[in-house]
């Protein structure tokens, strides 16, 4: 089996920069807004303010180039009550908490598309103290993992990467950084958690954490690679998780999304081995992994196909099985024995290659 390169021959990818930022009013009249739009202007965005609360995109009307240019800008606004107020997130953690919505990537199975409404623009929050009161409101409350027999160990869990990648806009923000800090300084049974396709960690690694966050690394193959457009290598995602745990922090990996393309075994036994062996050697280790099938609804495909016209990642309805939710909606998810066969792989690989690693679910 081939092993990835050595994440230092690899060069590091340049930081996302988009090409603008809409400030709103109300955004600009927060001290943490304030904050964002002079780092970004100090990094060569340009800077809109405008005059009231209403984001005003002018798209082009071409659907290609509106995807592109929604993809380039950045909307720095207001959490308002309905996005500040907590949600369980299973099977992940507890509660969700947001510090921004959208991501800068291209990955071709995003599952944002059936998720987030409208041209595909990342907004990041100015009231950071506002998300962050609402924490210790919800402490001891959770019903996802607090209530769980081999999980209560956690703690109440907030999770922070539900619909955005808060490491991705790390350099532009500073709020995952004010997040993981404000855990660090609670004295309270409760556990951040955040998973992340970057590697940018440095402005991380000095932070007095208090062993109350846990980074994943969101990995997969490195011959799918061409479905996650704009991420790190997976080699250096996992030499970033390397030094998180050097750190001192909870890590972990969230193989996702499972893609059983032709070649998958050999693929995905890889990428255990060389996860296994950039954390083989760490003492005290406290591991995870969550492991994600690919799926999708009909609305995310119509999305997707319109965002990555002729991509070869396989989203045919007629090769799945269907999967009815809570809400009547439908998924395509992989037949039952495909699943089956799945499994059963990555139970048995991380229990011979990562043999301490706890497998958190698999769905």
């Amino acid at each position: 089996m081939a092993s990835l390169p050595d994440p230092d021959s690899i060069p590091p990818p340049l930081p996302w920069r988009p090409r603008r930022l809409l400030a709103t009013r109300s955004a600009l009249s927060w001290a943490h807004g304030r904050a964002i739009a002079e780092r970004a202007a100090g990094l060569g965005v340009e800077v809109v303010e405008l005059p009231t609360d209403r984001l005003k995109l002018d798209l082009p009307d071409d659907p290609r180039r509106a995807y592109a240019e929604a993809k380039r800008t950045l909307a720095l606004t207001v959490a308002p009550p309905s996005k500040r107020r907590l949600q369980p997130i299973a099977p992940s953690a507890d509660w969700r908490v947001d510090l921004a919505e959208g991501c800068p990537a291209h990955c071709s199975y995003c599952y944002l598309a059936g998720s987030l409404a409208g041209p595909p623009i990342t907004r990041v929050y100015a009231n950071l103290p506002e998300i962050l009161d609402e924490l210790p409101r919800n402490l001891g409350q959770g019903k996802v993992t607090s209530r769980s027999r081999t999980r209560a160990h956690e703690g109440t869990t907030y999770e922070a990467s539900c619909y955005t990648d808060p490491l991705a806009l790390e350099p532009l923000t500073g709020s995952l950084a004010a997040l993981v800090a404000y855990m660090g300084a609670w004295d309270a049974d409760a556990q951040l958690r955040f998973t992340s396709k970057f590697a940018a960690v440095e402005p991380l690694l000095g932070i007095a954490h208090g062993g109350r966050t846990r980074m994943r690394a969101s990995v997969n193959p490195a011959r799918f690679a061409r479905f996650e457009g704009g991420t790190s290598p997976v080699a250096r995602r996992l030499a970033a998780l390397r030094r998180m745990a050097m750190a001192g922090y909870k890590v972990g990996l969230t193989i996702a999304p499972i893609i059983a393309a032709p070649g998958w075994e050999e693929a995905y036994a890889t990428l255990i081995a060389d996860a296994a062996a950039q954390l083989a050697d760490l003492p005290g280790l406290d591991l995870t992994v969550e492991l994600i099938t690919h799926r999708f609804t009909p609305g995310s495909k119509a999305v997707l196909d319109s965002w990555y016209p002729g991509s070869a990642l396989e989203m045919d309805p007629e090769q799945r099985a269907e999967k009815r939710t809570k809400f009547g909606s439908v998924k395509h998810v992989y037949p039952a024995e495909v699943m089956k066969t799945l499994r059963a792989f990555f139970e048995a690989e991380i229990a011979r290659a990562m043999p301490a690693a706890r497998i958190l679910y698999w769905t």
